[in-house]
């Protein structure tokens, strides 16, 4: 092994653990900012009928400003996720990685639903909104409340956490149990989830269900768990794919 070769063998290392310690971080901001902006917004428009949501969104106006606020670093986490979650697996298989990386930044650009808060902030304070026609005013939010309760992301994100978790299962760079766990929740959510776009299994997502806190508490589990793991261990080196070395 020439000095070059130990040199970046060394380099990559330090790339792969640099890489894991941003992820574990940007887990658990991810969670917490999640959490905290779905309390917020669901809070909101905690109310029975369409004008009585608006009237509880007039009353919560500042709820709904940092649930957006919260948006757009959610956002960017999971841009931050793919980044780093790619480097980390990507010699695993490039292409599995690239997919799943593509798969997390779609996630946070069909995640911004900041036109689906700020017009319901606009039809339950704005005088403009309060001038239309109150069957107008009632389709349009039922409409905007749906919105919130598509999971277009979501399903992104889980296409995105199985490839990723199946990569750091198969390079064993965690816990075989970890990953596994991370797998099985992942496709759980894979399945569940374009059944519910469609208006199956319960139709949209309700977060205040159980069933709905049922489908995600395996993920929250995994990431969490994840999260320590990357911070406190870090990775191991992923195994050679062997079909790749036949390869080269």
């Amino acid at each position: 092994m020439t000095i070059s070769t130990i040199d970046e063998s060394q380099r990559k290392v330090a790339r792969v653990g640099k890489a894991a310690r941003i992820a574990g971080f940007t887990f658990l901001f991810y969670i917490a900012a999640g959490i905290a902006s779905l309390i917020l917004f669901s809070r909101a428009p905690d109310a029975e009928g369409i004008a009585a949501k608006l009237a509880s969104i007039a009353q919560h106006t500042t709820e709904m400003r940092v649930s957006v606020l919260l948006s757009l670093p959610i956002c960017f986490s999971a841009l931050v996720l793919g980044v780093t979650l790619y480097s980390i697996t990507r010699e695993q298989d490039p292409t599995l990685a690239m997919l799943a990386m593509i798969c997390r930044v779609a996630e946070g650009l069909v995640g911004i639903f900041f036109p689906t808060t700020l017009g319901l902030l606009w039809l339950a304070t704005s005088t403009s909104a309060q001038a239309l026609d109150i069957g107008a005013v009632n389709a349009l939010s039922a409409f905007l409340l749906q919105m919130g309760a598509w999971s277009l992301s979501a399903i992104f994100f889980a296409v995105g956490s199985t490839l990723f978790s199946w990569l750091l299962l198969r390079g064993r760079m965690i816990p075989v149990a970890l990953a596994w766990l991370g797998v099985l929740a992942s496709v759980l959510l894979v399945v569940i989830l374009p059944l519910q776009l469609a208006g199956l299994f319960g139709g949209s997502v309700n977060w205040s269900g159980p069933v709905t806190w049922l489908m995600w508490l395996p993920m929250l589990v995994f990431e969490v768990a994840l999260a320590l793991w990357l911070l406190i261990k870090g990775v191991a080196m992923p195994t050679p794919n062997v079909a790749s070395s036949r390869a080269d």
